[in-house]
């Protein structure tokens, strides 16, 4: 498939600039997830070496209370009809309040609409329009390349000080990659390993509540570079175990102040609305990044399989990375 860069998106004019709105044919709601079709899966497969599966999601109730205000941890019930019987009820259940992956439906794109012009009105429960359910019923699966940002600090004696909730830059991702020894492949699903999520839920109560209050988390800066860089790799998803993928506060300096002001200029309309890209949000990087840097390697087959809920905006992740 022949494709524009993202300099060329950002000047087209038969839709909103720095978009790939229409340019997807054959699955057009899919967006970027089209990246990752049967050679890049068939390519992940010879990944599977040891025969080691690593979970990447965190328990539904870890980050108690969620960094997001809105958001609450599920209330598990256990119910019986007899004492021989147990069913399961989830109250509260928010369904991006943990390990997640933002669906398409997440955002619009100031002054011109949900990905690919989908009408307000169809966005709405139970309609299939960019429905979550799309990456269900055709799950994202392909190359997991793993970045390690925080195993790259920590070798250069600067770890990441994530009490500040530093912004990250795509010079840290090239640098990363060339330190790791690999590069990115077209439909690769990266996963980019800060130790934000660990860091959070293993320090002081007092400094959680803090940078919560502040909604103060690692991430990278909101920049037109970032968004050509996941583009131009032609990348299936970005997923990362920050709470935003992209830093909190928004910086003063974002590109995308003018094109996001009800977001005070925040990246995701850019990377989800105009591009269609796939974010997955507080994924569990530990394990896995360790078990890169033992070995030096860092590719996996990795599946994402979200809820097969027809309308939904996210979903948990359920992603499982095979090595």
């Amino acid at each position: 498939m022949s494709l524009p860069t993202h300099r060329q998106l950002t000047e087209r004019t038969d839709a909103p600039p720095g978009s790939s709105w229409h340019l997807f044919t054959d699955h057009p709601e899919r967006g970027m997830a089209n990246f990752a079709g049967p050679q890049q899966i068939r390519r992940a497969a010879a990944t599977v070496v040891e025969g080691h599966a690593f979970n990447l999601d965190y328990p539904l109730d870890a980050f108690d209370p969620p960094m997001s205000k809105a958001r609450g941890i599920p209330h598990h019930r256990i119910t019986a009809k007899h004492d021989q019987a147990r069913d399961d009820v989830l109250d509260n259940f928010h369904l991006q309040a943990g390990t997640q992956i933002d669906g398409l439906r997440h955002r619009r794109a100031s002054g011109h609409g949900f990905y690919n012009g989908v009408p307000d009105d169809e966005i709405a429960p139970r309609s299939p329009r960019l429905g979550v359910q799309l990456w269900a019923e055709v799950p994202l699966v392909g190359r997991g390349l793993l970045i390690d940002i925080d195993g790259l600090l920590r070798d250069r004696g600067t770890p990441v000080r994530h009490a500040d909730g530093p912004a990250l830059t795509t010079d840290l991702l090239d640098d990363a990659l060339k330190e790791q020894g690999c590069g990115v492949e077209p439909g690769d699903l990266v996963l980019v390993h800060t130790g934000w999520a660990a860091w959070y839920l293993t320090t002081t109560p007092e400094e959680r509540a803090e940078v919560r209050a502040q909604r103060r988390a690692t991430g990278f800066a909101q920049s037109r570079a970032f968004a050509a860089w996941c583009w131009d790799h032609r990348i299936a998803l970005m997923a990362t175990d920050t709470f935003a993928v992209e830093v909190l506060p928004v910086l003063d300096t974002s590109d995308f102040r003018r094109s996001a002001p009800e977001d005070d200029g925040m990246m995701h309309q850019e990377l989800i609305a105009k591009l269609g890209l796939p974010l997955g949000e507080l994924w569990n990087l530990t394990a896995l990044a360790l078990d890169c840097r033992t070995t030096g390697r860092w590719d996996s087959l990795l599946t994402v399989k979200p809820l097969n809920l027809t309308g939904g905006v996210g979903s948990p992740a359920n992603a499982t990375a095979l090595r």
